[in-house]
């Protein structure tokens, strides 16, 4: 039997899709417009876009095929290592710029990066991170160094054959403490930078204030968002609220990102005013308040709530705001807006699952486990099929979170089912902490968990039971988990005493966290 043409066709114009043809778009439809600006310095879409290629020419030799590591803050190095990486034709590690120097030469050896391009700022963490390393990274400085290689370099631009592909390994510690690199690939990084120019409202007017971390699952795929929409991107190396409210009022800022503790910076600054224009923010890790939501409508900004996980892309949710919902009295609108809704435009429709594998009833009462598929979902876990295979034992990725269907679809969560802790945006395994506690000589036992703060949503806090005899301060426990960790995973508070405990002598958690949280509102997602 002939095959139908309509078949044999079908592959007559085809082209991988890949995120960093978008700045080839860009250049081309766009190129005299103002692409980033950073500091005093601005370059135009056909500068950024030969920039990116030359520092691919800069890395492809000296790449060999291996992943490049950068470790930098919302500058234009990381943002042109998002495309310049790919273009070498090799995957990027965006390394976490909080992290401590043992966790950096971690990732730097799982990943096997071949090159390092580091900003000056971190000169002696790099030093600290490969001083232990069997093999060392080439190290480029960001700076002259980086400026006089690109000035030298060959613009390239290698081409992906296939879509699914390696892009990027983003690493996240997850609930073991080990960390795991997330692996991401072309075609779900084109898809789900689509779905952000689609439900932010991207285009060629907009100017993006880089207030969300470029490092935190590749910036949630904006840095090829913004450049899809040939939109401006203002970088932001540090956020600070004064400088901020600077920017928002001389760039004309329009779009930015963020957890809600970014949100509550901006509205409480005493620059905060009303502004000239209105600026569209999406925020994610928690919910914010609803005093927060009123504050920041008053002051010009649009807030749209935001789910989902580095396996996942950055959001594979979104609250969809219904126009219906405008005639609705604050509190009822702010409850709205707090929900973690329904999958992204580019995702499967989401499904909340019962122990029995059954899709829970849409009655908002039914708690079941969050399940996310789609294009905008992770290759799997670098160099670990086992735990790719535990996260989506059907082809669904489960979360670990979980949450109520409402009979309008809308999902919302209701706990984790892990003990990750989300302070300020930034995901702390409260495993990773209990380990390095459990390693002072004076503990005996140790248990880490969420308390409620003010200003981070929630910070870890560490309940510790001491050896017979034994003595150390609050202040010694945390400078111990200072100088093992990130900083902004050490405990803000430490409990000594007996921990509660079930017959078999587990720890009960949940104990601790009902003393802790008793008489304030706890959070949700």
């Amino acid at each position: 039997m002939t095959e139908p043409q309509w078949r044999s066709a079908s592959t007559l114009s085809f082209e991988p899709l890949t995120p960093v043809s978008y700045l080839d778009r860009a250049a081309a439809a766009h190129g005299e417009r103002t692409a980033v600006v950073d500091g005093d310095r601005r370059w135009s879409y056909t500068d950024f876009h030969d920039r990116c290629r030359r520092l691919a020419g800069v890395l492809a030799p000296l790449a060999q095929g291996r992943p490049v590591a950068v470790l930098a803050p919302n500058t234009h190095v990381l943002l042109e290592a998002s495309f310049g990486v790919p273009w070498a034709g090799v995957p990027l590690v965006a390394v976490n710029t909080r992290l401590s120097a043992r966790e950096i030469a971690y990732i730097l050896r799982h990943s096997e990066a071949s090159v390092l391009v580091h900003d000056p700022l971190f000169d002696d963490l790099v030093d600290a991170a490969v001083a232990d390393l069997p093999e060392l990274p080439h190290r480029i400085r960001a700076g002259e160094q980086y400026e006089r290689l690109l000035a030298d370099a060959t613009p390239t631009a290698i081409r992906p054959e296939d879509e699914r592909s390696l892009l990027s390994i983003n690493y996240t510690s997850g609930t073991t403490g080990r960390p795991k690199g997330v692996m991401y690939h072309h075609r779900g990084a084109y898809l789900q930078s689509l779905a952000m120019v689609g439900h932010t409202g991207l285009s060629p007017s907009a100017v993006h204030l880089w207030t969300l971390p470029m490092f935190h699952c590749n910036g949630w795929c904006f840095p090829w968002a913004v450049t899809a929409a040939a939109a401006t991107h203002v970088c932001l190396p540090k956020v600070e609220p004064t400088e901020v409210w600077r920017l928002l009022s001389t760039e004309g800022v329009t779009h930015l990102e963020g957890a809600p503790t970014v949100l509550s910076m901006l509205a409480h600054a005493p620059d905060a005013s009303r502004l000239a224009q209105t600026v569209k923010v999406a925020t994610g890790g928690a919910p914010p308040s609803p005093a927060i939501l009123r504050r920041m409508g008053e002051l010009g900004f649009e807030v749209t709530h935001l789910y989902g996980l580095t396996e996942t892309f950055g959001p594979a949710m979104i609250c969809d705001w219904r126009p219906e919902w405008n005639a609705l009295d604050d509190r009822v609108r702010a409850r709205l807006k707090a929900r973690q809704g329904v999958g992204n435009m580019i995702s499967c429709a989401v499904r909340v699952i019962a122990g029995d594998g059954s899709d829970v009833p849409a009655d908002g009462t039914s708690v079941g486990e969050i399940s996310l598929r789609g294009n905008n979902v992770m290759l799997g876990y670098y160099k670990d099929e086992e735990a790719t295979k535990k996260a989506a034992p059907d082809g669904w990725f489960r979360t670990g979170d979980l949450g109520v269907v409402h009979p309008d679809g809308y999902v919302e969560l209701r706990d984790r089912s892990k003990d990750v802790i989300i302070s300020g945006g930034e995901n702390v395994a409260s495993v990773e902490v209990e380990q390095v506690i459990a390693d002072h000589p004076a503990v005996s036992e140790v248990a880490v968990i969420a308390v409620p703060d003010e200003r981070w949503g929630e910070v870890p806090a560490a309940y510790v039971s001491l050896l017979d005899g034994a003595e150390v301060t609050e202040v010694e426990i945390i400078e111990f988990v200072r100088a093992r960790l990130a900083r902004f995973k050490a405990p803000k508070r430490v409990v000594f005493g007996e921990l509660p405990k079930t017959s078999t002598g587990k720890i009960q958690k949940f104990v601790l966290r009902d003393r802790a949280w008793a008489g304030a509102e706890r959070r949700i997602q």
